[in-house]
């Protein structure tokens, strides 16, 4: 309705219908969530399934449009649409001069369709015609304003390197399909659990089903497309790169926990692609001077935190830092929308400085998103992420030793971005200066929101060791039931986690001082050129480890010039010559024969009498 009238249809009227659509899907998924938990309550595993129809019939194959409610997906109902609402809110404000309003909240509408589709599949066919649907979406909504032709080739990006993981989702299909005789979740997973730890079938589809989650959650070697999709509208960012999107791989992973339990090989790769992810994102985010770039760098080192987690067997811990990550990610991006509103349009940190006092809501958001994310007590970023260090602990101390220095990266770049922008004297134009506002009400009312669920979110899962009691991992289990009767249970001292929440929380502190020594007590800010001549490693950073440069002369310029060659030599040259040249060969040989059909009478008596003997002298000749 937004999109076909778009033109007609009042901003006021677009508003009402593009938020209020989300919040009433947001309102029927808390009647859901209350359904699943009353059931969990009464001791049942809170399961509704529910068949829409048959959508096709191959042979004996038979493919159904149904939908899966259980304590996984309803938890993710919430969150796509809670903070689904907050942006849409927020959208209102951030693009309420923008002459493409309604197709923006058209697009908007459509992402959260398709997610929700991804999260209710009962099957796997549902979940990737909605993995599909994100994937579209994500192109519209990124090279949005597409005129400006960098950001139409970052959706472009987006796009393509999407693909290459959804190839990996789509031969996956083919081999639950051949090895199980359903796509059904219902089906698969109780076939699986049957089958021998490490069992060659399960290790493809799993292997396949990894590289498919590799390119939708922004994982090496699939990543680089993330931090360019920054080219969209702020709210967009907030909505890809928070919520939706990007945890898409996760909660397929979760989702399919057996098969990926019974494949120690793949749990294997995941874990060190995970940390790896991790540590590069980080590594790459300390010295960036894009206020956007810096979140989208860090929602990749955060997503690889998550990918560890599953990689360890810690599928609770990874989906709780989903849930945390949900609330202070999508705070901060749309904090930085609110600066980048603020400063008219700049996104360079360097040219920020003394905000604190301009925008004080934005401020007070923001820092406690940056507390929230670099892991210190007690908000919730500190539950989420020393729950899964703790799984890496018992698995591999090399896991958590990689892990923890992730975490001092996270806390290092998180305070840098907020010491640079809010703190110091103001280093923009004097245009900038006169206009400098805090941001209207429907801008400020969710990072309010968003901010207080950033501070409560880790109450959810309170860990043993400091008197709570699990109450996620406990609502989550049968979700997990299976894996959890084929792995031994989770175990670890409370004094050693003690000391590992003590040594993850001090690092925090002591980075944020770090930064704060640098940033404020030395005023150190990044040179005009972004390197300034400050060494390898920096230069590494600053260059994002030239992975786009790498990238570039192995994959794009080779295939560039294969295209080429096949555009002149083999399509033009060969292809069009052979089919052009037999065309040409027909004209050529119409144009001599038809000089014989002068209309001379003479030259046909001639041709006649030629003719007679030609057939007098073969007949003499061949008797």
């Amino acid at each position: 309705m937004i999109g076909l009238l778009r033109k007609s249809t009042p901003r006021p009227l677009i508003s009402i219908i593009g938020c209020g659509t989300i919040l009433i899907s947001f309102l029927l998924s808390c009647g859901l969530f209350k359904e699943v938990y009353d059931a969990r309550q009464a001791g049942g595993d809170g399961v509704i399934f529910q068949e829409v129809f048959n959508w096709f019939t191959v042979g004996s194959f038979s493919f159904n449009i149904s939908f899966l409610v259980d304590p996984l997906s309803s938890i993710m109902l919430l969150i796509i649409t809670g903070v689904g609402f907050l942006i849409h809110l927020y959208s209102v404000g951030y693009m309420a001069n923008d002459e493409g309003f309604g197709k923006y909240f058209s697009y908007l509408n459509l992402f959260i369709f398709f997610m929700l589709l991804l999260v209710l599949g009962s099957n796997y066919l549902v979940m990737f015609i909605g993995w599909e649907g994100v994937g579209l979406c994500s192109y519209l909504l990124i090279g949005f304003w597409f005129k400006n032709s960098n950001y139409a080739k970052a959706a472009k990006k987006a796009f393509v390197m999407n693909r290459i993981g959804d190839l990996g989702f789509l031969i996956a299909m083919f081999f639950i399909l051949a090895n199980f005789g359903s796509l059904e979740f219902q089906q698969i997973f109780p076939a699986a659990g049957q089958l021998a730890m490490g069992d060659t079938s399960l290790l493809i589809i799993t292997l396949l089903l990894f590289v498919a989650a590799t390119g939708k959650s922004a994982q090496i070697p699939l990543f680089t497309w993330l931090p360019d999709a920054m080219a969209g509208p702020t709210p967009v960012s907030a909505l890809i790169h928070a919520a939706t999107m990007v945890t898409a791989g996760i909660y397929m992973i979760a989702r399919s926990n057996i098969m990926f339990t019974l494949s120690p090989v793949t749990m294997e790769v995941i874990a060190i692609i995970g940390v790896a992810t991790a540590l590069v994102a980080a590594f790459i985010a300390i010295t960036q001077n894009d206020i956007k770039k810096v979140l989208a760098y860090s929602t990749v080192s955060q997503l690889g935190y998550m990918f560890l987690g599953l990689g360890v067997g810690a599928f609770t811990g990874a989906f709780f830092h989903v849930l945390t990550h949900a609330f202070f990610k999508a705070l901060l991006f749309l904090g930085a929308g609110s600066v980048i509103h603020a400063m008219s349009e700049e996104q360079d940190m360097r040219k920020m400085g003394g905000l604190k006092k301009y925008l004080p809501i934005t401020y007070a958001t923001m820092l406690i998103g940056t507390i929230a994310i670099s892991g210190i007590p007690p908000l919730s970023g500190f539950f989420s992420k020393d729950e899964i260090l703790a799984h890496a602990f018992v698995a591999s101390p090399i896991f958590w030793a990689l892990g923890f220095i992730g975490a001092l990266c996270t806390a290092f770049y998180m305070f840098r971005l907020l010491y640079l922008t809010f703190f110091g004297k103001f280093r923009g134009t004097e245009n900038q200066k006169h206009h400098l506002h805090e941001s209207p009400s429907s801008m400020t009312i969710p990072l309010i929101v968003l901010a207080i669920l950033s501070v409560l979110g880790g109450l959810i899962n309170i860990p043993e060791a400091l008197f709570g009691g699990a109450w996620l991992a406990n609502f989550l289990s049968p979700v997990f039931a299976q894996t959890n009767q084929v792995v031994e249970p989770f175990h670890l001292s409370h004094s050693t986690e003690f000391v590992l929440m003590g040594a993850s929380a001090l690092g925090a502190i002591i980075m944020a001082f770090v930064a704060y020594n640098k940033y404020i007590k030395k005023s150190d800010i990044p040179g005009a050129d972004g390197s300034a001549e400050q060494g390898g490693l920096y230069n590494l950073s600053y260059h994002k480890m030239y992975i786009d440069q790498l990238y570039d002369t192995l994959f794009v310029r080779p295939l560039n010039g294969l295209s080429k060659f096949l555009h002149t030599v083999v399509e033009k040259t060969g292809i069009d010559g052979l089919v052009n040249g037999i065309g040409e060969l027909f004209v050529s040989s119409g144009k001599g024969i038809r000089q014989i059909q002068s209309g001379n009478v003479g030259f046909y008596i001639f041709m006649m009498v030629i003719g007679v003997i030609a057939f007098m002298l073969y007949g003499l000749f061949t008797i």
